[in-house]
């Protein structure tokens, strides 16, 4: 009898608590995370106030699109659970960790090495920032701008229109030659290596390096010049996206799937 008093409290918790997700479908991460505890999108925002947000993402994205007033702790950073640990002592507020959106995993990940490091009370709001800024856009905040309009986050089928794949991304580079194109590489330091794969034909400007990386952009445009860019996996360029339609400049391509993608084709032959 005691038992099955105990089993129905469980479930009537579980069954009323806002934070459980009764349907997982659409979120991949919630199974291969299955001890992370999840916010619901609806109820983040009703708890804005009572709890304390962290953004895991890149500087990039961070600074591009973001929930507004929250804390910016890259988990690809070293200091990331120094910086959790710090973030605690101030606060015993739930921490949520939040990423770009249902695929990526960087908001679990974050819970998950948070919890390595003695740090308890932690969640992750895994509908992600696209889905939150289009919800509640007087909450996020888009280049700086709040409340920001949902109608300035470009769609998918926008970017995929800049898209090229490896192989004509270099032809297309190469047949317009040097004084009608500039290709950039954008990839950190570490991604980058020694040097890029257009040797003597690009430039390197990472993206954390804004000034350099707009330097180059302006340049291809008092130019006339169509960019050619490439990133790591293809992802970081759709960020970009958004400093290149600010900047009014349309004529540029991305590489799919980035510089793997071309390492990959190289190794082919």
């Amino acid at each position: 009898m005691k038992t099955s008093i105990i089993t129905l409290g469980l479930l009537v918790l579980f069954q009323f608590s806002p934070l459980v997700q009764a349907n997982d479908e659409g979120f991949p991460g919630r199974a291969e995370f299955p001890e992370v505890r999840v916010y619901d999108m609806k109820k983040l925002y009703e708890d804005y106030n009572k709890v304390v947000i962290v953004d895991a993402r890149s500087k990039y994205e961070y600074e591009t699109l973001r929930i507004k007033d929250a804390i910016h702790i890259p988990i690809a950073k070293k200091s990331f659970a120094d910086q959790v640990v710090a973030l605690r002592l101030k606060t015993d507020k739930p921490i949520v960790f939040y990423c770009n959106g249902r695929s990526c995993l960087k908001s679990y990940q974050s819970c998950v090495k948070a919890d390595k490091a003695g740090v308890k009370n932690l969640y992750a709001y895994d509908a992600g920032v696209f889905e939150w800024a289009t919800a509640y856009p007087s909450h996020a905040m888009l280049l700086g701008k709040n409340p920001m309009d949902p109608r300035d986050i470009i769609p998918k089928k926008k970017f995929k229109a800049h898209l090229l794949d490896t192989n004509k991304f270099g032809e297309k580079a190469y047949d317009l030659g040097r004084s009608r194109s500039l290709i950039i590489d954008v990839r950190d330091k570490f991604q980058r290596g020694a040097t890029g794969f257009f040797v003597n034909k690009e430039r390197w400007a990472s993206l954390d390096d804004q000034a350099k990386l707009k330097n180059y952009l302006r340049q291809a445009v008092a130019e006339k010049k169509t960019l050619f860019i490439y990133d790591e996996v293809g992802k970081q360029v759709r960020w970009l996206q958004y400093t290149l339609e600010q900047e009014k400049i349309h004529d540029y391509y991305f590489m799919n799937k980035g510089a793997r993608a071309y390492w990959d084709t190289l190794m082919k032959f």
